[in-house]
């Protein structure tokens, strides 16, 4: 009587499959809000050598931009800003951010103008009684 194992086990030899899968390809998100809360999300399974720019590319999102509106994009994986020659790993979200309409320090300064000092901040809300300034 022979001690082989059964056809159902695996051999020690066998390794556990990657991340990637045994086709060598990763899996990444690509996300763009053309406009004010309109994202339009696109995943995709990509070679697992894929670049950002890559990716962006298969996605489509941008089909229908004029090449100018292309050049003042910028790209991040994971909401940190990265190159388009970037590498991706398995599980990437990468992002088309459009730039800013207005600075975010000039509207800040703005709407405290018209609201005036007393009213914004942590002045708005002083508890009945408390010392004048605090």
């Amino acid at each position: 009587m022979t001690n082989a194992a059964p056809p159902s086990s695996a051999s020690p030899a066998a390794s556990p499959p990657s991340c990637g899968g045994a086709s060598g390809l990763i899996g990444v998100t690509v996300a763009w809000a053309s406009a004010a809360r309109q994202v339009q999300l696109a995943r995709l399974q990509l070679p697992a050598d894929a670049t950002l720019a890559q990716a962006v590319q298969a996605s489509g999102l941008l089909q229908g931009l004029p090449e100018n509106a292309r050049a003042a994009l910028a790209y991040g994986i994971w909401g940190r800003p990265c190159a388009p020659g970037a590498a991706l790993q398995d599980g990437d979200r990468v992002e088309i951010w459009r730039p800013l309409r207005v600075d975010p320090k000039r509207a800040r300064r703005e709407r405290f103008a018209s609201q005036g000092a007393r009213t914004a901040g942590l002045f708005a809300r002083r508890r009945p009684g408390g010392k004048a300034g605090y």
